[in-house]
């Protein structure tokens, strides 16, 4: 599926020399497409990469839901965090959303106990370069969505403890708690994946090495799935989570 960049609105004129998100942002929205292609290009690889070990083949769609997203609800966004926070929370939400239209998930799903394994236990085309990655990315499936989520954000975003407490929409003092037992439970995981036991002590000896090892070949599976252009194809379903959208970007605050 390409991916849709058309304005919202009458074309307008906007300055191709901008580099502020929100300022592409508010152009997009007018109409300028080259403002959208811009952030949308900014933006691709990260979040490419976070949808991409989720969703598997339908990461272009739910990436399309998210830019649509966050057009679509630019008004009701306060500022009081980056651009790049508020795209991965709705990033987030239409992940969610994208399991309850399939009728996988429902609203009341606890996400800290259930697993992507657990929505779609199906294979993953994930490629990983070495068995450490492959070990860790099926060890990071079956953890709880929002711990493996906010393990991401730490590895392979750098994202601060209030970042990542904006992105899930939780107070920003319980995120050094929730990465300690992401981070026990990713190893407790590791451990029950009968694996060879050199295997699992090269893992396991350099965990945040070949986390970010992990993040770094995604990001560049990412690069290669880049299209030379972005044309207009026809609209998408209405976007389903908007109404959720409200308050993302507002950092949280124990």
């Amino acid at each position: 599926m390409r991916l849709l960049l058309r304005p919202l609105a009458a074309p307008v004129l906007a300055s191709r020399t901008m580099v502020d998100d929100f300022a592409l942002l508010e152009a997009w929205r007018g109409g300028d497409l080259q403002a959208g292609s811009q952030l949308f290009d900014r933006h691709f690889e990260s979040i490419h990469r976070f949808l991409r070990n989720k969703v598997g083949d339908d990461t272009d769609e739910v990436m399309q839901r998210t830019l649509l997203a966050c057009v679509e609800t630019r008004d009701r966004f306060r500022g009081a965090s980056s651009f790049r926070t508020y795209l991965f929370g709705v990033a987030r939400l239409e992940l969610l959303a994208h399991y309850r239209r399939r009728r996988k998930m429902d609203s009341h799903v606890d996400l800290e106990s259930r697993s992507f394994f657990d929505l779609d236990p199906s294979p993953s085309t994930v490629v990983a370069k070495h068995m450490e990655q492959k070990i860790l990315h099926e060890a990071l499936r079956r953890l709880p969505i929002d711990l493996q989520i906010a393990l991401e954000l730490h590895y392979w975003e750098s994202m601060s403890a209030t970042e990542v407490a904006t992105v899930l929409e939780i107070p920003s003092g319980t995120v050094k708690s929730r990465l300690r037992r992401a981070k026990e439970m990713l190893r407790d995981t590791m451990s029950g994946l009968q694996l060879s036991k050199p295997a699992l002590e090269s893992t396991l000896g350099d965990l945040e090495g070949w986390a970010k090892a992990l993040g770094e070949t995604l990001r560049e599976g990412a690069a290669v799935s880049r299209k030379p252009s972005i044309d207009p194809i026809d609209p998408i379903d209405p976007i389903e989570s908007i109404d959720s959208i409200d308050g993302i970007g507002d950092e949280t605050t124990t």
